[in-house]
């Protein structure tokens, strides 16, 4: 497995936090060599029911489409006719709101599921059909339009942006095409089991612990954890089948769902099932999390121990940010730390201490960047197993609370908390505030250079995934991203140079005054930026780097020359240099003697020449361009040793 795909496979089955074990671990998931997909059969605990239509991708990219299948569950509804839905149908279905009334039954593994889903057209056809989709393993029971029954079929669909590798996809044939722009309601009910599978990862042979420790996902007693679509799909999304070692597709197909529900409304009822001899063993639910939220439940104990006792929560209102819906419920112990709660299981008490510690010390550094006060709590979940790559949305971050060094979990701490200051349903602040924050905290903690390289780790991948140049493809700008190289990588380097051009002061008076409820342009942000501080114009650099993708600068040192001046022991140095990318910036030239170093900074537009000049004390001896703030293709620092340049007085432009 390459390098890429496999730095790829880690962010996104993996956490922002701990994502180098994730790398790690995986280094020895091999591709199978035929590049195919073996298909998972479902569970033989499966309910009747048979396929008629089945659908994978050819090694080609290809769409196949095959006849008699695996089982699938019954339903009331359902026609024996195969779906006519195309990949073009189902990426123009885009969800504006879910109102989900939930079921579940942990000892049973189960999932029952009402939801109301407000879906538009959001292409540019009418849609004859509408292709809804979940997890193999749950079942369509019912769709209503209008108050009235609508007949469907239903049928298995490769895909890994579920943990069984398959998604069961309710295909609607609709009486009046869906007009582009137009929306309609749909009132579902499905449901089934949902069980820890590894299936996707072991057909790709991925080690058996590593594969466990990344799909974990489950409904269980003492735990559910329902990570949404790219890990296990429970709530109703449309997407176009995609395999895993075909390239980025299955990323790129999470993040386009990411950003197509983003904005969407949300409500949710929850009612979860606890039998008596979960209650015996410490199983009952203490705390529940819907979208990263944190709801309130409401116990109701039942004397009989043939009938379940009730534990029931509501969210009533929420809008889902760049992340997908999910749903955690878990049997677990509060502890209050700085700024943050965290639910741990018993065995994990001994380092709770440990994480306080942590979060006590990095919240004065948040404070002075972001505000003293945070917009919410820092919810951390502890997760069953001690390597469980970690996951975040919004303000809460599952993960094993495990016993680690300070600096780890500094680190962390770091990362974790900046998502309760910066909530935007914006993923280059949300996520790259967030990766910038833990940049600033290492600088802070081991120094400038220590920080930059760790900003660095990623700048290759970054390069790899933008265009060379703005002609050879669209790329992703950062306010549409939809890869983590983007909105986690590029969107830090962003907040970098941002530094540079507005001062610390003013980039931290902006973050203190985001707020997202008012970022409903695109140049929101840049606004903030520019009265915060001297009231500077940056619209030509959130032109190249937020509002456009116009891949990476490439700067070039053309040419030195010095001339000694009238002053004692003082020289005149003319730096020529170049950009040979596309996106401009304003990078920073140091000038360096046995005396002296002075830095001065120049904007050298895409496509561009600049010349500075230096006044330096001292034989100039070397010439710095870019100091690793500025990502490149190749180089991010230009040096020139000046021991063989010859004087002469500079050149004049």
């Amino acid at each position: 497995m390459s390098c890429r795909r496999l730095f790829r496979v880690a962010l996104v089955l993996g956490g922002a936090c701990l994502v180098q074990v994730a790398l790690a671990q995986s280094s020895a998931v091999q591709t199978p060599a035929s590049g195919t997909h073996p298909s998972p059969q479902p569970a033989a605990s499966t309910p009747g029911g048979k396929v008629l239509f089945s659908r994978t991708l050819n090694d080609d990219g290809e769409t196949v489409t095959t006849g008699e299948g695996a089982a699938l569950p019954t339903s009331r509804t359902a026609s024996s006719l195969p779906p006519a839905a195309t990949d073009a149908e189902r990426n123009s279905v885009a969800y504006s709101s879910f109102d989900l009334d939930v079921h579940l039954r942990p000892a049973q593994h189960y999932l029952a599921v009402r939801a109301l889903v407000t879906v538009r057209n959001s292409g540019s056809a009418p849609l004859a059909h509408l292709p809804l989709q979940l997890s193999s393993t749950l079942a369509w029971q019912q769709i209503r339009i209008a108050d009235r029954d609508v007949a469907f079929t239903q049928s298995l669909l490769n895909s890994d942006t579920d943990h069984t590798g398959q998604l069961n996809e309710a295909t609607i044939p609709l009486a009046q095409p869906l007009a582009p722009g137009a929306s309609l309601q749909l009132d579902v009910t499905y449901a089934g089991r949902i069980e820890q599978t590894a299936r996707r990862l072991l057909a790709i042979g991925t080690p058996d612990n590593v594969a466990q420790s990344s799909d974990w996902d489950r409904i269980a007693s003492g735990f559910t954890g329902l990570r949404g679509f790219g890990n296990v799909v429970w709530y109703p999304v449309s997407s176009a089948p995609a395999i895993l070692g075909d390239g980025a597709r299955v990323f790129d197909e999470i993040g386009r769902h990411k950003l197509g529900i983003s904005g969407a409304h949300l409500r949710l009822s929850l009612t979860i099932e606890t039998t008596a001899a979960e209650a015996a063993a410490g199983q009952s639910p203490d705390i529940a999390l819907v979208d990263g939220l944190p709801i309130s439940l409401s116990v109701t104990q039942s004397s009989d121990p043939t009938i379940p006792s009730l534990a029931i929560g509501r969210l009533d209102s929420a809008t889902l940010g760049f992340e997908t819906l999910n749903l955690f419920v878990a049997a677990r112990t509060a502890h209050k730390l700085p700024a943050t709660t965290l639910w741990s299981t018993p065995a994990s008490e001994p380092n709770v201490e440990d994480w306080s510690e942590a979060a006590a010390a990095v919240l004065p550094f948040l404070q002075g960047w972001l505000g003293k006060t945070p917009h919410a709590q820092l919810t951390i979940l502890e997760l069953p197993e001690a390597y469980d790559i970690p996951f975040e949305a919004g303000a809460m971050l599952a993960t094993p609370v495990r016993a680690a060094s300070a600096d780890a979990l500094n680190n962390v701490l770091a990362h974790a908390l900046t998502h309760a200051w910066v909530m935007s349903r914006r993923a280059w602040l949300s996520e790259g505030v967030a990766h910038f924050m833990g940049t600033l905290w290492m600088e802070k903690e081991r120094g400038r250079e220590q920080a930059l390289a760790m900003l660095a780790d990623s700048r290759q991948a970054l390069a790899l995934a933008e265009p060379a140049s703005p002609g050879e493809s669209d790329g992703q700008p950062l306010l549409t991203a939809i890869s983590p190289v983007y909105y986690r990588t590029k969107a830090a380097y962003v907040l970098w140079m941002l530094r540079s051009l507005v001062t610390d002061e003013t980039l931290s008076a902006a973050l203190r005054a985001y707020n997202p409820d008012a970022d409903t342009t695109p140049q929101y942000f840049e606004r903030l930026l520019e009265n915060a501080g001297q009231r500077r114009n940056l619209q030509w650099f959130f032109d190249d780097w937020v509002y456009r993708d116009r891949g990476l600068p490439d700067f070039a040192l053309d040419n030195v020359f010095t001339a000694p001046t009238a002053l004692s022991g003082s020289y005149l140095v003319a730096v020529s240099l170049s950009n040979n990318g596309y996106a401009g910036a304003e990078v920073p030239v140091q000038v360096i003697s046995d005396l002296a170093s002075v830095t001065q900074r120049v904007v050298v537009a895409g496509r561009a020449k600049a010349t500075v000049r230096i006044l330096l004390q001292g034989q100039p001896t070397e010439v710095r361009v870019n100091d690793g703030t500025i990502p490149e293709p190749d180089a991010s620092i230009h040096v020139k040793q000046l021991a063989t340049v010859p004087t002469a007085p500079p050149q004049t432009r």
